[in-house]
């Protein structure tokens, strides 16, 4: 149902594909199906994060273009992380399926699978930029050298969430250790729970 080894080859072959045809934000991307689809999906929405986040720093860019870049943000995110409970969701019931049984003694966990893999995505993202900073013929060996440094410790914590993100799913199928699917519950983008909206609203009620 998981495997790691497939998820970092969708993510770093979509992340290359998606720099030349980037991804539809309300379809699914890339010649995937059921588990695998999911992970794309949510991978889309880290790529479009990603460059949308990009957008934002630029000095120059006007009011409007910054407040357009953030609404474009937050529904991203929320989106993103919608997807990263659809991971969860989708290997809660692979489980159930499988009749997995917790054990007596199962262990905790502080992250999810979906939570680890989010971050995979992320990383092969970031790789990949780091790559492009490599190629640069604009930027002198300091530059340079600064971003190998930076790749090498990605490259390292890549292969360490893949071997924990392995043993977390052994263990879950194993029994050994509880999967619970973590709810977001975010609030900042539900006008009836973001009390900066519903004040206003009910200000211009009164008025």
């Amino acid at each position: 149902m998981l495997n790691v080894d497939e998820i970092i080859t969708l993510h770093e072959s979509m992340v290359v594909s998606w720099h030349d045809e980037p991804p539809q934000i309300d379809t699914l991307s890339g010649d995937y199906e059921e588990f695998l689809a999911v992970v794309c999906q949510q991978h889309a929405y880290n790529f479009m994060l990603w460059h949308e986040e990009d957008k934002a720093r630029i000095p120059d860019a006007s009011d409007k273009e910054i407040a357009q870049v953030k609404r474009a943000i937050d529904r991203l995110n929320q989106l993103r992380n919608d997807w990263i409970e659809r991971i969860d969701d989708e290997l809660q019931s692979h489980l159930e399926v499988q009749g997995v049984r917790l054990k007596k003694m199962a262990i905790k966990c502080t992250e999810t699978p979906g939570s680890a893999i989010d971050r995979l995505s992320i990383m092969a993202l970031r790789l990949y930029h780091l790559q492009e900073e490599l190629g640069r013929r604009d930027v002198d060996q300091a530059h340079k050298a600064k971003v190998r440094d930076r790749f090498d410790i990605c490259l390292q914590q890549q292969a360490h969430l893949c071997e924990a993100l392995e043993l977390l799913w052994k263990g879950v199928e194993a029994g050994s250790i509880q999967h619970r699917v973590t709810r977001q519950l975010k609030m900042y983008n539900d006008p009836s729970l973001n009390p900066e909206i519903y004040r206003r609203s009910a200000d211009r009620r009164v008025a």
